[in-house]
C-alpha cells in the first residue's frame, strides 16, 4: 500500500529560510513601511535583498500568513 504524500512546502523553491521570509512579510504588513524601507532595514541587519523580492514574498506568502 503506498504511503500518503505529505504536502509540498510552499518555500521549496526559495533559498532563504522560511523564518526570514516570514520576518520580511511581517515587517512590511505590520508597520507603515515601503518596500525600499524594508529593504534598508534588512540590509542593516545583514540581509541583502532587493525590494522586488520583498514584493514577491508579500504577494506570494502574505495571504498564507494571514490565514494562520
Amino acid at each position: 500500500m503506498p504511503r500518503p504524500r505529505k504536502p509540498a512546502s510552499p518555500f521549496r523553491y526559495f533559498h532563504s529560510s522560511p523564518d526570514i521570509i516570514r520576518m520580511v512579510v511581517t515587517l512590511y504588513v505590520r508597520y507603515p513601511l515601503s518596500l525600499r524601507n524594508v529593504e534598508d532595514l534588512l540590509f542593516e541587519r545583514g540581509y541583502d535583498l532587493c525590494h522586488e523580492t520583498v514584493r514577491l514574498w508579500w504577494n506570494r506568502f502574505g495571504p498564507m500568513f494571514a490565514a494562520d
